[in-house]
């Protein structure tokens, strides 16, 4: 869950505050987690108390969001997640926001076949993002986690996410002037994307998903996600990056990478 917990710090600061370039501190002193943090850390400990079991699971991820919400209720969850924080018993609300895409990565990690990782994805969205392009989100970040851990090459991940999720068919170049803040998983799932398609390590991926502006927390989140599947992280920047978490958060991560990613 690193790559999206080190994308959203680094992009915390820029998220209504654009930087459309790569020149900046990746992780700040100024920089914090968010709800992408809080919410990912949700999702894994979710997984890890159901064993991926389906049912149990999709139980597991509504309690533990709740959970983890109401213990960080000033992370900077939208109106609607908030409302959905606050029932006894939450129901979806037809949501196609990009928060089912930033949150799943731990589904692409625990995953073990191809199948598993678009279930998995599904239902850590369903509860809150049950539109098609929410789920859709969601599940194309996870399959791409999935098929980077199986040494599938950028080509062919980015042929796979062309043809059954997203069409990439533009550079960051082409964009970084005119994207604007959009929270939709249709325009920022694409673009994150983009980010890992053009960059030639995990750090570069990062600072490709903040140049171009937009929703630069979350977009960086999404980035980091896939581009740690890919490139894997240097030890250093999980050890800067550990400072920005509590103990609590700390925890759940740990017990994360010791099941699914030694």
């Amino acid at each position: 869950m690193w790559g999206a917990i080190i994308g959203d710090i680094a992009g915390s600061i820029y998220e209504f505050n654009n930087h459309r370039s790569k020149e900046f501190e990746l992780l700040a002193p100024e920089c914090f987690f968010t709800d992408d943090t809080v919410m990912t850390v949700a999702v894994g400990k979710a997984l890890l108390d159901s064993g991926e079991n389906d049912y149990l699971f999709s139980k597991g991820v509504v309690d533990e969001m709740k959970y983890f919400g109401r213990k960080y209720p000033d992370a900077g969850y939208g109106g609607k997640f908030r409302a959905w924080l606050g029932q006894y018993d939450p129901v979806p609300y037809d949501s196609y926001g990009n928060g089912s895409a930033m949150r799943v990565s731990a589904c692409g990690f625990a995953a073990k076949t191809l199948e598993q990782a678009v279930r998995l994805a599904y239902n850590s969205a369903y509860c809150t993002h049950n539109h098609f392009e929410g789920v859709k989100g969601a599940c194309a970040v996870s399959v791409a986690i999935f098929l980077a851990r199986g040494g599938k090459s950028k080509e062919e991940i980015k042929e796979y996410i062309n043809k059954y999720y997203y069409k990439t068919d533009f550079t960051l170049d082409e964009i970084r002037d005119t994207y604007k803040f959009n929270e939709t998983c249709q325009q920022t799932v694409p673009q994150a994307f983009e980010a890992f398609f053009e960059s030639t390590d995990f750090e570069d991926a990062i600072r490709n998903a903040v140049s171009v502006g937009g929703d630069s927390d979350t977009l960086a989140a999404i980035t980091g996600s896939v581009a740690q599947a890919y490139y894997g992280i240097p030890d250093e920047l999980i050890a800067k990056a550990r400072t920005y978490l509590d103990g609590f958060l700390l925890e759940t991560v740990d017990r994360f990478d010791e099941k699914y990613l030694k």
